[in-house]
């Protein structure tokens, strides 16, 4: 069975993030979302328990894809899955460079990990979670950014951050 871990930190989860992890299970046998506990990224607007439910929950009419969090590093989170594929998505050629880079340092810690690039569909290259969480955080329109079933959940979420 071949597997494709789509890592990534789903702050939130983006209608990007959705076509890249949809297109990677019509590809791959089992897709496992991997919700990265980033130690590096400072002032998320979600907790990973947050992160982790809407992705479920945006998931969930795809019966291959699963979802789990990785408090380590990525390599060693992929060795669980004997044979799996990274899948990064690609926006622009400024994420080439990152994820190049981040594939040479996850095949020094993991030989056999192979990385997969698919590039962004057209209609979300600019779209980032960042954007998204500025839109949220001054009450902007976010239908055609997130999936539909989590943006009560993020409208909340900022309207609790503005105060």
């Amino acid at each position: 069975m071949r597997t494709a871990i789509c890592p990534g930190s789903f702050d939130p989860i983006t209608l990007g993030h959705l076509n890249i992890i949809v297109r990677a299970a019509q590809i791959f046998d089992r897709v496992v979302v991997c919700v990265a506990a980033n130690a590096t990224k400072t002032s998320p607007m979600f907790t990973v328990e947050e992160k982790v439910e809407m992705v479920r929950r945006v998931v969930a009419p795809y019966p291959n894809v699963t979802v789990e969090v990785n408090h380590g590093l990525l390599a060693e989170f992929a060795r669980k899955y004997e044979g799996s594929v990274l899948i990064k998505g690609l926006r622009a050629a400024s994420d080439f460079d990152y994820e190049f880079q981040m594939d040479l340092i996850n095949k020094r810690i993991n030989p056999e990990l192979e990385t997969m690039f698919l590039t962004a569909d057209q209609r979300y290259t600019f779209l980032s979670s960042s954007i998204v969480r500025e839109m949220a955080h001054y009450g902007g329109e976010l239908r055609g950014l997130v999936p539909e079933e989590i943006i009560g959940v993020i409208e909340a979420k900022a309207n609790t951050q503005r105060g």
